[in-house]
C-alpha cells in the first residue's frame, strides 16, 4: 500500500482559535494553562483529522505559538542576550513571545527579533540571531511532549524539524557576514551534537520517521554550503536510530539534486508542483531510499488534476513499489483549513476548490487509485467533472478585458519628466519641511470600526449609517494627525478589512471566502481573495473616501492603493493563464483609480508593493523575466499622472539587495521601507546602488507594542543619514498601524514627530 503523509497542517484552526487564544493571553484575559489547553486541543483535532483522511504518519512539530523557526530557536536555546535567558534554564513561553514581538505578559520588554518572508511565500518567520560564540542545547521540551501526546492519541508521529543547514542559512548575526555567510558553517561543530541528541530523544520515544526540512536545497547555494551537506548528514545518520526523510519544497533541486541523492538518509521528498527534476535521473540513484512526491499543491486552492498525477505515478509505482510515498507538495500551512465551512460561495466555484482538509482527501484518492482501490472511482470522477466544468465556465473570460490587455503594450510606461525635475515641482506644490513625516496608511481598527463593518456587510447597518460612522472615524484620524503635526496625512483606512481583500471585493474576477484564513505571521491571519477570472474595475474604489479626507485639512492626504504585484501575490491566483497577464489586468484597473484620484485633487498617491521581493523566483536564472513584468505592471498603473503628483510606494520585511535595480526602475518619487528591526542595515543596498529618489526608512517597529523613544529614532535616522543624503530622507513607521491600539499609537507617533523636529534643528 502507498504510504500517505503530510509535511504540515495549518495551526491556526478552522475558526482562528489559536489567534484568538494567543491574543487573549497577551491581553491578560487568558491564563497560560488555558492557552496551552487551546493549543493541545487544536493539535489533537488536527492529528485526528489527518488520520481519518487516511494518513499513515501525522506531522508533529508543525504547530507553533508564533512561528516554527522561532520554536526551534527556543528548543536550541538560541535566545539573544537582551532577553535575559539563563543558560541553565528552560526557555519559557513568554520568552518566546518577547523574542517575537518585544513584549509578553511577563519579562522585561526588549527589541523584537527580525522578521522576514519565508522563501517566496507571504508567511513570515522570526530570523534566528547567532552570536560568534553561540552555544546550543535542548532548552525546551514542548516538541517531545507533543510526540508523546500524539502517541497517546493512537497516532504514528512523524516529528518535523528544520534541517541544520537550512536553520543556519536562514539565521543572522553580526559576526557572520560575507558574500555567502559561509562563516556560519563554523557553528556546525557545536550544532550537530545537539541535533544528534534531538534525534536520539525521538528514537527513545519510539519514533520511526523524522522529517528534516531542507528547503534551501531549491536555492542557488554557494559551493561551501552545498559541500557541507554530506558531512552533516553523515554525522546525523550515524547517530540516529530513526529513519530520516529529507524534505524539500517550493521548487526543484536542479544542481543540488545529486547532492541530495548522495545523502545517507532514508527518504527524499520532492515538490512536483513547483519542481520538475527529471525523475528518470532520480530513481536509478535512489538506492533503497523512499521517494516521496508532492503532486497536491500546498500553496493554492484549486483542485488537483489527479489523472495527470496518476499518469506520472503509475510507472514509478511499478518500479519502486512501497518505497513510493505521496504527500502534498509542501506544508499545508499556506492553505485555508476547510472548504466545508464555506456556505456563501456559489456551488459552481466551490466545486473547483480544495482547502487543507480537502487536499488530504485528494491525497487519499490519489493513493487509493494508485493501489487499485475501486472505491475511489466515484471520487475520481467527481474530480474530473469539476475540472471540466471549470474549463468550460463562462464566468472566467471577459472580452472587454481581453481587448484592453492586448492594447496595453501601446500605453507609455514613462513619467513626463525625470525625478530631479518632478521632485522640484512636487516640493513647490506640497511645501514640505526637511525630514517630512508620514505614516504608511492604516490606523488602529477599533472594535467599533470592525463591528460597524460587520453589521453593514450582514445588512444590520444601512449604507447611510455605515458611511456616517466611517466618516466620523476618518475625521478623528485627520484631527489626530494634525494635532501631532504630521506632514503628509492618511485617511486611516477605517473602511478596509485588509489591504488586498478590500480591493478584491471591488474588482471583477475576484471571489471571497468566509473562513479561508491563512497565517501571515504570529497571530496575524489574512483571507486571500481568489482570482478566478478576468479582472476589471467596475467603478472607483477609494476616491470618495480620499476626497472626503482631503476636504478636512489643508495638509496633503495620501490616496492609498495596493499595488498590482502585491494583489497578485497575496491572492490565490488562477492557474489557467500566465501570472503576468493577470497582473497586467490588475494594473490596468489600478491605473484607472490612480487617474481618478488625481482628478479629484489628491496630490500624493501611494501604491504599496510589499510583495515585490516576495514574488522573486528562488532561482536567479528566473529573476529577469519576473522583474521585467513586475516593474512593467507597477509603471503601467502609476505613470499616467502629472509631474507634480507625488507617487509613493511601500515595501516591508525584505532583503532589497537582490532587487535594488528593479526598485529604482519603479521610479516612485518616494519609497518607504521597514528598517527598524534591521537597525538600518537594509539601507546599505540603497547606498551602494546610489538610489536616486526619496526614501523613508522606518524608525519604529509597528509589530511590537513597545513605544519607541525619541532618542532611539533620532539615532536610527542619523544612521540613515550616514548612508543617504539627508534632503532625500522621510520619517515614518515601518508599516501600517492597523494592528496596533490607539494608546500605543498616539505616543509612538508623537515621539516620531519630535524626532523629526530634532533632526531638522540639527540640519
Amino acid at each position: 500500500m502507498t504510504t500517505l503523509h503530510n509535511l504540515g497542517f495549518p495551526r491556526i484552526g478552522a475558526r482562528r482559535e489559536l489567534k484568538q487564544a494567543v491574543e487573549a493571553y497577551w491581553a491578560g484575559d487568558l491564563q497560560q494553562t488555558e492557552l496551552e489547553h487551546v493549543g493541545k486541543s487544536l493539535r489533537e483535532r488536527h492529528w485526528a483529522l489527518q488520520a481519518d483522511a487516511g494518513l499513515d504518519l501525522v506531522p508533529v512539530g508543525d504547530f507553533a505559538w508564533y512561528d516554527q523557526i522561532l520554536e526551534f530557536s527556543c528548543l536550541l536555546g538560541v535566545v539573544p542576550n537582551r532577553f535575559q535567558q539563563d543558560n541553565d534554564q528552560p526557555v519559557s513561553l513568554d520568552t518566546l513571545f518577547r523574542m517575537a514581538r518585544g513584549r509578553a505578559p511577563s519579562g522585561t520588554p526588549a527589541a523584537a527579533c527580525e522578521m522576514t518572508k519565508w522563501f517566496d511565500t507571504n508567511y513570515h518567520y522570526i530570523v534566528p540571531e547567532l552570536a560568534a560564540d553561540q552555544t546550543f542545547r535542548i532548552a525546551r521540551e514542548s516538541l517531545f511532549e507533543q510526540v508523546e501526546d500524539a502517541k497517546a492519541q493512537g497516532h504514528a508521529p512523524k516529528p518535523v524539524i528544520p534541517g541544520p543547514l537550512t536553520y543556519l542559512y536562514l539565521s543572522k548575526g553580526e559576526s557572520f557576514d560575507g558574500a555567502d555567510d559561509s562563516n556560519k558553517l563554523t557553528l556546525l561543530d557545536s550544532l550537530i551534537p545537539v541535533y544528534r541528541q534531538i534525534l536520539q530523544r525521538f528514537a527513545d520515544q519510539g519514533v520511526e520517521w523524522v522529517q528534516i526540512d531542507e528547503p534551501i536545497l531549491v536555492l542557488d547555494l554557494p559551493d561551501s554550503w552545498q559541500r557541507s551537506y554530506l558531512r552533516v548528514y553523515d554525522q546525523l545518520a550515524a547517530a540516529s536510530d530513526c529513519q530520516l526523510l529529507l524534505a524539500t519544497y517550493f521548487g526543484g533541486l536542479e544542481n543540488n539534486l545529486f547532492t541530495a541523492l548522495e545523502l545517507p538518509v532514508d527518504g527524499l521528498h520532492l515538490d512536483r508542483v513547483r519542481g520538475n527534476d527529471d525523475l528518470g535521473q532520480v530513481v536509478p540513484r535512489l538506492g533503497d531510499k523512499v521517494l516521496s512526491l508532492g503532486y497536491i499543491n500546498g500553496r493554492n486552492i484549486w483542485r488537483t488534476d489527479l489523472d495527470a498525477a496518476l499518469d506520472a505515478l503509475i510507472a514509478l509505482r511499478n518500479e519502486l513499489g512501497d518505497r513510493l510515498w505521496l504527500a502534498p507538495s509542501c506544508s499545508l500551512l499556506h492553505s485555508p483549513v476547510d472548504l466545508d465551512q464555506e456556505d456563501k460561495l456559489y456551488s459552481e466555484l466551490k466545486s473547483w476548490l480544495s482547502f487543507a482538509k480537502q487536499k488530504l482527501q485528494e491525497l487519499a484518492l490519489l493513493g487509493g487509485a494508485l493501489d487499485g482501490d475501486s472505491s475511489v472511482n466515484a471520487g475520481l470522477q467527481a474530480q474530473r467533472d469539476a475540472l471540466q466544468a471549470r474549463g468550460l465556465s463562462n464566468r472566467i473570460h471577459n472580452p472587454v478585458v481581453g481587448k484592453r490587455l492586448a492594447a496595453a503594450g501601446e500605453v507609455s510606461r514613462d513619467r513626463h519628466s525625470p525625478f530631479a525635475e518632478r521632485i522640484a515641482r512636487q516640493q513647490q506644490a506640497l511645501q514640505l519641511p526637511a525630514f517630512p513625516t508620514t505614516t504608511i496608511g492604516s490606523f488602529p481598527q477599533t472594535r467599533e470600526i470592525r463591528t460597524a463593518r460587520r453589521d453593514w456587510k450582514t445588512g444590520r447597518l444601512d449604507d447611510a449609517n455605515y458611511t456616517q460612522q466611517m466618516k466620523q472615524e476618518i475625521a478623528r484620524c485627520i484631527r489626530y494627525q494634525e494635532e501631532v503635526e504630521l506632514d503628509v496625512l492618511v485617511h486611516g483606512e477605517a473602511e478596509r478589512n485588509d489591504m488586498v481583500e478590500y480591493f478584491g471585493e471591488l474588482l471583477d474576477g475576484f471571489v471571497f471566502t468566509r473562513f479561508g484564513w491563512v497565517q501571515s505571521y504570529g497571530s496575524r491571519c489574512v483571507k486571500p481573495p481568489i482570482i478566478f477570472g478576468d479582472v476589471q474595475r467596475p467603478e472607483a474604489m477609494t476616491v470618495a473616501w480620499a476626497e472626503y479626507a482631503q476636504s478636512l485639512t489643508d495638509k496633503p492626504v495620501k490616496g492609498m492603493l495596493t499595488g498590482p504585484v502585491t494583489i497578485l501575490q497575496w491572492s490565490f491566483v488562477r492557474d489557467d493563464q500566465p501570472r503576468a497577464d493577470t497582473c497586467r489586468q490588475i494594473a490596468l484597473a489600478l491605473r484607472d483609480e490612480v487617474q481618478d484620484l488625481e482628478a479629484a485633487g489628491i496630490q500624493v498617491i501611494q501604491i504599496d508593493e510589499p510583495a515585490l521581493r516576495e514574488g522573486l523566483p528562488l532561482r536567479k536564472a528566473d529573476w529577469g523575466q519576473y522583474l521585467d513584468w513586475a516593474v512593467d505592471c507597477f509603471r503601467l498603473a502609476t505613470v499616467g499622472v502629472a509631474d507634480d503628483t507625488q507617487i509613493h510606494t511601500h515595501m516591508c520585511y525584505s532583503e532589497f539587495n537582490d532587487i535594488i535595480e528593479a526598485i529604482a526602475a519603479l521610479d516612485a518619487d518616494v519609497i518607504t521601507i521597514e528598517t527598524s528591526r534591521s537597525n538600518m542595515e537594509l539601507l546599505d543596498a540603497f547606498r551602494d546602488f546610489q538610489y536616486p529618489n526619496d526614501i523613508g526608512p522606518g524608525v519604529y517597529d509597528i509589530h511590537s507594542p513597545n513605544e519607541p523613544d525619541v532618542s532611539w529614532m533620532v539615532q536610527l535616522m542619523e544612521k540613515a543619514a550616514e548612508r543617504l543624503p539627508r534632503e532625500r530622507l522621510w520619517v515614518n513607521p515601518d508599516c501600517g498601524l492597523k494592528t496596533r491600539k490607539w494608546e500605543e499609537t498616539r505616543g509612538a507617533l508623537a515621539n516620531m514627530v519630535d524626532a523629526a523636529k530634532q533632526l531638522r534643528e540639527a540640519v
